[in-house]
């Protein structure tokens, strides 16, 4: 699963990438710098994996994972080709979640490509784009749809889904904020519109804007827009998260502790990045490794069993599961079974979040 870092030219966005990945992605105050995406594998911040390794005492930990894509910075007419425009868009294409960073902090020495800081103005400019370019498509694939619709009435319902996509994207709407019936929807699965990923915005400010982040009206107009598409905004700043990026964890957490945060925005960009992809983790612990899991909200447990290994998958019999919060409470897995915690679950059992399993299976 990939996540797709967007934005304006220099508004931020390697440098944000070269902070989470630490791949040192080149960055230049200049527009279009990146032009063949960046790709970096950052792991997913999850205290639960420490805490059950101070039980287990494994020999390794091993935290889930996701990937972020750095992509060349867009410009006002990208859909027809301005700027690095055609790149851009397909490049967009493949990744499964967009993060758009948005410049909310003045600079001189930097220079902004439309000459002032509005943020509002900046991603609609960027989601303009977009939706010109899902109109596009939308053309193209609604002429065969009404041909096999003539021909067979039961594609009706594709023709009407895309005309309520149409009327949404032309009124400036995202495709994401659409509601589409069963049916509409069957029939458009795989038609993947840019505007219908899963999007969020990072709001990029100035150490001084961060210690009154609240109050920030640049923050607060994003926010603002943001809410119309039911976006989340996370403030953070990209120049102190490079500075924590190369620190190690000891001085890293004296700098959040001086700076007066929990913990640093990348770390809540990529815990909020992995949920925005509707992803979970399942947990496994015992002495050789503790383990974090990536699944899909919703999977079953046999699918999950699949992660490890297809051949526990194929022999599936049971799950034994606990909470790892329980677990921890208990002490140990023997504990936990003396208390009657741990379950066992069937084929039909939807994994939660957080769950330690033991799968049992037969091959």
């Amino acid at each position: 699963m990939e996540i797709g870092i967007v934005g304006l030219p220099n508004v931020g966005k390697s440098t944000m990438f070269n902070a989470i990945t630490k791949a040192g992605a080149e960055c230049a105050n200049y527009p279009f710098c990146t032009i063949e995406p960046n790709v970096g594998i950052v792991q997913v911040p999850d205290e639960r994996l420490g805490l059950l390794a101070e039980l287990y005492h494994p020999e390794k930990v091993t935290p889930a994972v996701i990937k972020f894509v750095d992509i060349a910075g867009l410009v006002k007419g990208a859909s027809n080709g301005e700027g690095l425009g055609n790149k851009f868009l397909s490049h967009i294409r493949e990744v499964d979640a967009i993060v758009q960073v948005v410049r909310c902090f003045e600079d001189s020495n930097i220079v902004h490509v439309d000459g002032s800081i509005d943020p509002v103005r900046d991603v609609e400019t960027i989601n303009m784009e977009l939706i010109f370019a899902d109109l596009e498509a939308i053309d193209k694939r609604m002429d065969k749809a009404q041909k096999m619709a003539r021909a067979d009435k039961k594609h009706q319902a594709e023709v009407d889904g895309l005309n309520k996509l149409k009327t949404a994207l032309e009124a400036g709407k995202l495709a994401s904020t659409v509601a589409l019936t069963d049916e509409e929807q069957e029939f458009l699965k795989d038609f993947y519109l840019l505007t219908a990923k899963p999007m969020m915005y990072v709001a990029n400010v100035s150490e001084e804007q961060l210690k009154n982040v609240a109050q920030d009206e640049n923050v607060n107009k994003l926010k603002a827009y943001a809410e119309k598409e039911h976006a989340k905004v996370i403030p953070l700043c990209v120049k102190i998260e490079e500075e924590l990026a190369v620190l190690e964890d000891a001085e890293k957490q004296e700098m959040l502790d001086l700076l007066g945060i929990k913990e640093s925005g990348l770390d809540t960009l990529i815990r909020v990045s992995y949920d925005l992809l509707g992803l979970m983790s399942f947990l496994t612990a015992g002495e050789p490794e503790v383990r974090a899991w990536t699944i899909k909200k919703g999977t079953k447990a046999p699918e999950a069993a699949g992660k490890i290994h297809s051949d526990i998958e194929r022999g599936f019999i049971k799950a034994e599961v606990i909470n790892y919060q329980e677990l921890l409470n208990c002490g140990s897995i023997a504990n936990a079974k003396e208390k009657g915690l741990v379950r066992f679950e069937g084929k039909d059992y939807i994994m939660q979040d957080g769950d330690v399993v033991l799968f049992r299976f037969n091959v």
